[in-house]
């Protein structure tokens, strides 16, 4: 294997607060803006998180959702790399069936030319959109298969990150490049180091094979609450030591916004509920204003699913959000907190990471 550090996986609390902050973009598109809108502001953001002491930035892949601009992670991550110097920046995950493991090994290696040792590789197993969007994706209905393949592709691509298929594999001679063979080619330079691999996950499937691996694990809480405590159990019952980490390490993406005040968190934060109630009810959108969604006239059943996603969201004050992390943080047992903030604008994403910064004394250059 090629050099992985732990320390390129384990991050570094800053301020006051117990365990790292990260930050999960899914590059929103609000009614009335422009994915260009949308895409600067994910620039806008990594700049302030790189220098308030925020550890790392990912993106998450998501296709045929109007208010989701982050279909393709690797093109925004290199554009990301091109506006930053020292965050780490990845996915959030890519979703591995969705590709040839050649195609994200090149892709990351690309990146980590890029930006050097500050890439990470989320890998999900989840198509990121509807089953008719993954058949297209995929060229194929039968989308069981890469969710059942996922251990099989994660080890071609890994061989691929690593350049070591064994003699007589059908894929010995074939290079992910930018890679290690640059390494060993006539006068090569090229850097051992490749991105680290993290296995994201929302059940137990992932969680189980980051442990058995010995591979850094993140779990998405923000939409999976009830199964949080019970996959980072059995990440940390089923982790081995590996060469990669010697003792578990797993992040949680959290949706947390905070405002200047209680009820302007509340107006944010229901516009993000309006647009997930469309998502699940099979009419995708752009990310609904707040005065609209204030505006809506929720059914009793759309009513009981906006509660109970607000419930998992911590709003409020800079205050009550950091109160509300830090008891997340010691209920579930994270190493490190990657929030998300959904919201109809950019200026209240940023205010919410500048706020959040700001409660926990995050360095301020």
């Amino acid at each position: 294997m090629d050099e992985i550090r732990g320390d390129e996986i384990r991050g570094k609390a800053e301020g006051t607060a117990a365990v790292p902050l990260s930050v999960l973009d899914l590059v929103t598109v609000g009614q009335g803006r422009t994915a260009t809108q949308a895409l600067r502001t994910s620039v806008d953001i990594a700049q302030l998180a790189e220098r308030r002491g925020f550890h790392r930035y990912w993106v998450a892949e998501h296709h045929s959702m109007p208010g989701v601009a982050s279909s393709s992670p690797a093109v925004i991550l290199a554009h990301l790399a091109a506006h930053t110097e020292r965050i780490r920046l990845g996915s959030g995950g890519v979703m591995l069936p969705n590709h040839a493991p050649l195609v994200i090994a090149e892709q990351f290696g690309t990146l980590e030319a890029m930006a050097p040792g500050r890439v990470d590789l989320g890998l999900g197993r989840a198509p990121g959109t509807d089953g008719a969007t993954a058949a297209a994706l995929r060229r194929t209905d039968r989308l069981n298969e890469g969710a059942d393949d996922f251990p099989q592709q994660l080890a071609e691509l890994t061989r691929f990150l690593d350049d070591d298929f064994p003699d007589g594999h059908p894929y010995a001679r074939i290079h992910a490049v930018p890679g290690p063979v640059q390494a060993t080619a006539d006068g090569g330079v090229q850097s051992p180091a490749r991105p680290p691999v993290w296995l994201l996950g929302s059940s137990g499937f992932s969680a189980r094979l980051a442990g058995v691996l010995g591979l850094p694990f993140a779990f998405a809480h923000h939409f999976s609450a009830q199964n949080t405590v019970p996959a980072l159990d059995l990440y940390r019952e089923s982790f081995r030591p590996s060469a990669v980490l010697d003792a578990p390490y797993a992040l949680i993406g959290v949706s947390a916004l905070a405002a200047d005040d209680e009820r302007e968190a509340r107006r944010q934060v229901l516009s993000g509920a309006l647009s997930m109630v469309r998502l699940r009810t099979g009419r995708p959108g752009l990310v609904p204003t707040p005065e609209e969604a204030e505006a809506y006239a929720f059914s009793p059943m759309e009513r009981e699913f906006v509660d109970s996603w607000l419930v998992n969201i911590v709003h409020g004050t800079a205050d009550q959000v950091r109160t509300g992390l830090d008891d997340l943080a010691k209920r579930t047992g994270a190493d490190e907190l990657m929030i998300t903030a959904n919201a109809h604008g950019g200026e209240a994403r940023l205010r919410s990471y500048e706020l959040i910064a700001d409660a926990y004394g995050l360095p301020t250059a």
